[in-house]
């Protein structure tokens, strides 16, 4: 005979052998009706970051000495630093502060090399907008708390505590019970 059709399987062997492929593809999905769905449904619910997400960055103006070391370490030269010198003080004086979203790659270099700590990385993500000039943000901008942050439970009860204890402090013979 000829070589293709010896190399043909017979009917009944093709038909066996598509059977187990249907077969296995159909247990493997049957499989993935019991786990669970992964997805999560973005605007209405938020997934959690972990615990060292860089997000946007938060600075503290009172902190800043103007050294300008964020600059030098930023692989983009992105943060921009107005400052005078003031002579009757011997130091600079911090004008203005500034960090475009836009252009940031969140590398978390400026703020590791900070040496005064007044930069530090939130867990805030959503920094969308309609308008690129709006991801300019000022120092005022910056100092704001995300509001993740400000509708947290923990810093809540962390307040809370704090303030009891302070209460405590001030009557520490008295015996009220607060409810928080």
């Amino acid at each position: 005979m000829f070589p293709m059709v010896t190399g043909f399987m017979s009917y009944g062997q093709q038909t066996i052998r598509a059977t187990r492929y249907i077969g296995q593809s159909f247990i493997t999905t049957l499989s993935h009706t019991n786990r669970l769905p992964i997805t999560i449904h973005y605007p209405y619910e938020k997934s959690i970051t972990p615990e060292r997400f860089r997000g946007r960055i938060h600075f503290e103006f009172d902190k800043c000495i103007a050294c300008e070391v964020c600059v030098r370490v930023c692989p983009i030269d992105l943060p921009l630093v107005d400052w005078r010198f003031e002579k009757d003080i011997k130091r600079k004086q911090l004008l203005n502060y500034s960090i475009d979203f836009g252009v940031c790659i969140f590398c978390g270099n400026c703020v590791e090399y900070c040496p005064t700590s007044c930069l530090s990385m939130t867990e805030e993500y959503e920094l969308s907008t309609y308008d690129r000039h709006e991801l300019n943000y000022n120092q005022i901008a910056l100092s704001r708390l995300p509001i993740s942050i400000m509708g947290d439970y923990t810093i809540q009860t962390i307040r809370n505590s704090t303030e009891s204890k302070i209460d405590e402090d001030k009557s520490s013979n008295s015996r009220t019970i607060t409810d928080y």
